[in-house]
């Protein structure tokens, strides 16, 4: 796959494979060992040290199952890109190898597949021994244009040879990734599957000897498309165990655009003739619920609906408005369309107040995604008043308080103007100028600090944006106050260009001397800064809203709202208003944000008693948590059984999470197949049969009522195998904590209201090192009145959920977690009412770093 962001800092001290099996949770002792450090996984593979992502070129090869990856050799972020190595004979227990394919000058190792040319179709080998063959992407650094490439490996994929004739594929693209290569027998060719990323398409092309390559045809787009398409695999399944019925599984990687939001992996069931495929469903035929409208705009005016500012217009919209780009996704011929004036443009339209009759109020929204923000103020609120520390109105960092002194090469001589080079659009200052350490892109680094001066107003009030990095982290992008040579006070940006107001509380330093300091110690995405109109000031500086978006009101507060999603298409969302039956409400569809995608399109607002589902709700996940990406299987596996494994990150905070020397694992692998429920057909999955070996001691729960909020059970470990029937009887919420300890747990359960498993991390641990990283992961799966199987791995700093109703409909989750390694505990909880946990047995399991 592709990145453009830099390794931050290097890594050169090589770590030993540490011998002898680990305990369940290390020990203090245990903490900095190699293998054994905080969060280190215990039965997931994570490399020795140093950044990793894709799973590539996976294969089983006499006797050993090989996983490739993407891999940064010299740092523990994105950068350097080559291909890591690491085999097991079992799929659990792996050793790491040397690098396999390094980057060179010219080019990066990007996504990729190996087979076994057993014909030696390409002259690599011989018929006696074949060679191994990695397909892969090569990323031209001069050029940035993506293009298929061939090594060749004859020693059993330990080294490995360029072959001289690259790129064997390119159509001249810089988003053409991800080669899914494997040998189609009825056609007697290679076949490739590849992701045309920007396009959102996987395109299909056919070989002899897998270095001349002929197209054969496009899928897509389908599903969901919220994002880039990376990482495709193609491969058949039977149905229900039938040889003689075969389906074929397309699997889709997409970032952003995932189902709990950044990275997420999707599939297909469909049939592939050799140059074909064909979904059984792409998603894209739905009819929401029937129900009542209340509003869709076919009148020719707003009607009671009260508008406010310019961005809506005098009436309805017919289409795209003067500068838009198409519209689409609207109901018959008109809709809300704030876009009236440009993005520059803010306005509300709002309800009169009605009576709430049904379950669900379904709406159509789509523009910009701005979320509702419950600190935020809707409105202007003027600037706060009071002795400006700076403005950076001039050529240089000169001040009211003097001049302000920079390192580094971040900052330059003087504020910026704006956006920076291929900077996104920068908002929200005040003025001409502002600092902006987007200097030479995201890899310059440097401070900026402020004269002395005196504390004698109670807030700090300031203009802040750009990269969430906060201080103390280690790379951080801050905003600190610093008093008698320590930081009293800091302030992150929140991963956006737009500047909005953040404040400091300074009752507490009256009198003291300060200096403020901007740091910028980060080369990765977004690692810059920006910075405008520091004052000092009796006045709590109040962030306005810049939000785009559709709001339910009850007595005037916001009780959900809805976000488009950067795109012109509406689509389908939903409120849940079982909570507020017999209430007076009101829809508020609001435009507060004068920037990109500064603008909002609402249509249909229909009360139903059941909830309209968007494309990506109807998309089919391969997991509904936030943690799967580029999900790939093992090509000629024994038995022909297949068998699944992701990168257990996202690339929305990736780079930012807590661990050292080593950054991200892999899951554990799953088995999957393909079954018949209900009449569809869907995947399933399972944790490979060879999880049973790291099995301990086994602890029996009997039978639990549960009527408390948490009730300790007598299972502990921070490496666990857990399985448990949950029946939620009468309660609104109901399931499992597990790593609870501390004040921390990872909660895992069902709603019955929602009819969805989820798993809330909002307290499991450490989670502050990215605005996007807390929050909960929901999946839909109707119990229709039995119980819930679950099937739970828990790791050092992660949670896989399995989940099965009693018809055999299944969903799993992913998560990481990043809890105290204290917090070992396991409790049963319910709310609202009583559940039971059946059935419940769990596993202690051994560390696979022998």
């Amino acid at each position: 796959m592709s990145r453009t962001i830099r390794p931050r800092r290097r890594l050169v001290a090589a770590l030993a494979v540490l011998s002898g099996l680990g305990l369940v949770a290390a020990s203090p002792a245990m903490a900095d060992t190699p293998y054994h450090e905080q969060y280190r996984p215990q039965f997931h593979f994570t490399p020795a040290q140093n950044w990793m992502n894709d799973p590539n070129g996976l294969i089983y090869y006499k006797g050993r199952y090989h996983l490739f990856f993407q891999y940064n050799p010299d740092g523990n972020t994105w950068g350097n890109m080559s291909w890591g190595h690491a085999v097991s004979t079992d799929l659990v227990h792996w050793k790491q190898l040397p690098l396999a394919i390094p980057q060179d000058d010219q080019e990066m190792i990007f996504s990729g597949s190996v087979v076994l040319d057993r014909n030696n179709t390409t002259g690599f080998g011989t018929k006696k021994d074949p060679p191994l063959v990695a397909v892969y992407t090569s990323a031209q650094k001069a050029s940035g244009k993506q293009q298929q490439a061939l090594a060749y490996s004859t020693d059993g994929g330990t080294t490995w040879t360029k072959y001289d004739d690259n790129p064997v594929l390119d159509i001249g693209s810089n988003n053409f990734r991800d080669p899914k290569v494997f040998w189609h027998a009825p056609t007697q060719r290679w076949l490739m599957a590849v992701s045309l990323a920007d396009q959102r398409k996987i395109s299909f092309y056919s070989s002899a000897d897998l270095k001349h390559w002929t197209h054969q045809s496009d899928f897509g787009p389908a599903g969901a498309t919220g994002g880039v398409w990376e990482c495709p695999d193609l491969f058949p399944l039977p149905v229900d165990g039938d040889p003689k019925k075969t389906k074929w599984v397309l699997a889709v990687n997409l970032n952003p655009g995932g189902i709990a939001g950044g990275s997420g992996a999707q599939y297909f069931v469909g049939d592939f003739n050799g140059k074909k495929f064909t979904a059984d469903d792409t998603g894209t035929t739905y009819t929401p619920p029937s129900g009542t409208v209340m509003q869709d705009f076919e009148s020719g005016s707003f009607g009671d609906w009260k508008a406010t500012g310019s961005a809506f217009g005098s009436a309805p919209a017919t289409g795209a408005v003067d500068g838009q780009q198409t519209v689409t996704g609207f109901e018959g011929k008109s809709f809300a369309n704030s876009f009236h004036g440009g993005d520059a443009s803010t306005g509300t339209l709002t309800s009169p107040e009605f009576t709430v009759t049904g379950n669900y109020i379904n709406f159509k929204v789509g523009g910009g995604n701005h979320p509702y923000d419950p600190d935020a103020v809707l409105g202007d609120e003027p600037a706060p008043t009071g002795e400006t520390l700076a403005e950076f109105e001039g050529s240089t960092y000169t001040s009211p308080i003097g001049d302000w002194t920079a390192t580094g090469d971040a900052f330059g001589t003087g504020p910026a103007h704006g956006a920076i080079g291929d900077q996104q659009q920068v908002s929200g200052y005040l003025g001409n100028g502002l600092v902006n350490s987007f200097l030479n892109g995201d890899a310059s680094t440097g401070t900026l600090t402020s004269p002395a001066f005196t504390i004698d107003k109670k807030y700090l009030d300031f203009l802040i944006g750009g990269g969430y990095h906060p201080a103390g982290s280690d790379a951080p992008t801050a905003v600190e106050l610093v008093v008698d040579g320590k930081v009293v006070r800091s302030a992150t940006g929140s991963n956006g260009e737009a500047l909005n107001w953040a404040s400091w509380d300074l009752s507490d330093l009256q009198g003291k001397q300060a200096q403020i300091k901007v740091v910028d110690d980060n080369t990765g995405g977004w690692g810059h800064l920006n910075l405008d109109q520091v004052v000092l000031s009796d006045t709590q500086a109040k962030r306005p809203s810049i939000e785009t978006g559709v709001n339910l009101l009850v007595d005037g507060k916001v009780v959900h709202s809805a976000t488009g999603a950067d795109s012109e298409n509406l689509d389908w969302a939903s409120f849940n208003t079982t909570a507020y039956k017999g209430k007076k409400v009101q829809v508020q569809i609001v435009d507060a944000n004068p920037g990109g995608w500064g603008h909002v399109l609402a249509d249909e607002f229909t009360t139903a008693d059941k909830p309209a589902l968007n494309a990506t709700q109807r998309a089919h996940w391969l997991d509904y948590g936030a943690d799967f990406y580029a999900a790939n299987t093992w090509t000629d596996a024994p038995g022909g059984r297949r068998v699944m494994t992701a990168w257990m990150n996202n690339w929305n905070y990736g780079q930012a999470i807590p661990t050292s020397p080593w950054r991200s694992a892999d899951t554990f692998p799953r088995q999957l197949s393909l079954k018949t429920v209900n009449g569809k057909v869907q995947l399933s999955q399972q944790p490979v049969g060879e999880l049973a070996t790291l099995r301990g001691a086994r602890t029996r729960v009997p039978s639990t009522r549960v009527t408390k909020t948490a009730t300790p059970l007598s299972v502990h470990g921070s490496t666990l195998e857990v399985q448990a029937d949950l029946t939620p009887g009468t309660a609104d919420r109901s399931g499992l904590d597990v790593r609870t300890g501390t004040g921390q747990r990872t909660r895992i359960g069902y709603d019955t209201a929602t009819g969805e498993v989820y798993i809330d991390r909002s307290a499991s641990g450490d989670t502050d090192f990215d605005p996007t990283f807390t929050g909960v992961q929901r999946a839909p799966l109707d119990l229709h009145g039995g119980r819930l199987s679950l099937h739970v791995l828990v790791d050092a700093s992660s949670v896989e959920v399995y989940a099965q109703n009693t018809r055999g409909e299944q969903v799993t989750l992913t998560d990481q977690i990043f809890p105290d390694p204290s917090s070992a505990g396991v409790a049963a909880f319910a709310e609202g009412g009583t559940a039971t946990i059946d059935h419940m047995q769990a596993w202690q399991l051994k560390s696979i770093w022998r």
